[in-house]
């Protein structure tokens, strides 16, 4: 007899991650929620609609706090850790490297439109010039070069990872405002989008099968997070003070399930990172939060 997903879950006998990824791979998942030739806006739309078909007593809005929308213990919880947070160190630390002039006396502030207050919403977006997605850290990184300094590498969570930590508080509360404008911005969302969607590694899972199909579901002891609002909190401070940009959780999926990660800041995260952020669009951001 086939085992559904929701048994498979409540299974008494106890397995590791690797055996409950392989049950899950051979479950028969369904397909996602949005369609083959569909608007950035339609995907958006359809996604939001499928979570609240199947779960219609969760807010829109409560999806910002990912798994913890369907887990109201770990929510209150997670409010009360944000209430004194473990990681304020980490916060000021980047604090002080936003505020610290560069060699030649400017700041980061001085890269962005009002002062870098309210601009995250904004990123990623396609620069029609440089013909690619440039996501906040890129921005960050080209501010540092026109300023004399070098880039900081995108997997250093004591650079890039300690300074965005901080500069994307900045915009908390400003609502995600992506936009997909022309062919070549259009064709950087849908490569986004086929690896949201496309499955890989021994495991042949995809970004879809846990946070669209099984999101809600619980594995073991943890709640899988769903799509839409994911991409508002980044980045994450998990277990305490560990910190995890957006990208660098990507690479982390992609080992969990055999697949060769591509590097943080490459080409195909930078797409993931663009569609993944408009299907969030108009929901407020926080960044900087506790993940367990």
């Amino acid at each position: 007899m086939k085992m559904t997903l929701s048994k498979l879950l409540a299974a008494k006998r106890p397995a590791t991650g690797k055996k409950i990824l392989l049950a899950l791979a051979g479950a028969g998942l369904l397909m996602g929620a949005v369609g083959v030739n569909a608007t950035p806006e339609q995907d958006r739309n359809s996604l939001v609609k499928f979570f609240k078909d199947k779960y219609p007593d969760v807010k829109k809005d409560s999806y910002v706090y990912g798994a913890l929308a369907f887990d109201p213990d770990a929510k209150a919880q997670y409010d009360s850790i944000m209430d004194f947070p473990p990681f304020g160190s980490v916060l000021d630390q980047g604090k002080a490297m936003w505020e610290t002039p560069f060699k030649n006396g400017k700041k980061y502030a001085d890269c962005f439109p009002n002062g870098g207050k309210n601009v995250v919403g904004n990123y990623p977006y396609f620069d029609d010039k440089a013909g690619k997605v440039v996501t906040f850290e890129m921005a960050i990184n080209a501010c540092r070069v026109q300023n004399g300094e070098e880039a900081f590498k995108y997997n250093d969570m004591k650079t890039i990872g300690t300074l965005t930590a901080y500069a994307r508080t900045l915009s908390d509360g400003m609502a995600m405002n992506i936009k997909v404008d022309g062919p070549a911005a259009t064709a950087a969302y849908e490569a986004g989008k086929k690896q949201f969607y496309s499955r890989r590694g021994q495991l042949n899972f995809s970004c879809a099968t846990c946070h669209v199909n099984n999101a809600g579901s619980r594995l073991r002891s943890e709640v899988l997070s769903p799509v839409v609002g994911q991409s508002t909190h980044w980045p994450v401070f998990r277990g305490g003070d560990k910190l995890v940009t957006l990208q660098e959780r990507y690479f982390g999926c992609n080992k969990m399930v055999r697949a060769t990660p591509f590097a943080p800041g490459s080409v195909e995260y930078n797409d993931l990172e663009y569609f993944h952020s408009y299907i969030s669009n108009g929901l407020p951001l926080k960044a900087a939060v506790f993940r367990k």
